[in-house]
C-alpha cells in the first residue's frame, strides 16, 4: 500500500483498502470492492452524461427537422406568390 500511496495514481481510499486487504489477508475481496466501488462511480458518471444528452439531442433533431420543412416549403410558397 505505502508505494501506491506515494505514486499517488489512486484515490486514498484504494490506498486504505489495499492497506486493508494486506492486513487481514483478505486483498482479494478489497480488491473487488474497489472494482465495485470504481463501477458505481462509472454508472453514476454515464447516467448523468445520458441525463445532459437526451434534451439535447431532441433539440438538435427538432433544428434539423425544421431546417428541412422550411427548406420542402419555401419554393413551394415562392411558387405560390410568383403565381398570383
Amino acid at each position: 500500500a505505502v508505494p501506491l500511496k506515494e505514486t499517488r495514481v489512486v484515490d486514498d481510499i484504494v490506498v486504505n483498502m489495499v492497506d486493508v486487504g494486506e492486513e487481514t489477508g483478505a486483498l482479494d475481496n478489497m480488491l473487488y470492492k474497489v472494482a465495485d466501488v470504481y463501477d458505481e462511480e462509472v454508472s453514476v458518471l454515464v447516467e448523468g452524461l445520458v441525463n445532459l444528452l437526451e434534451p439535447l439531442m431532441v433539440v438538435v433533431l427538432g433544428l434539423i427537422v425544421g431546417f428541412i420543412v422550411i427548406a420542402l416549403f419555401m419554393p413551394l410558397i415562392k411558387l405560390l406568390n410568383d403565381l398570383s
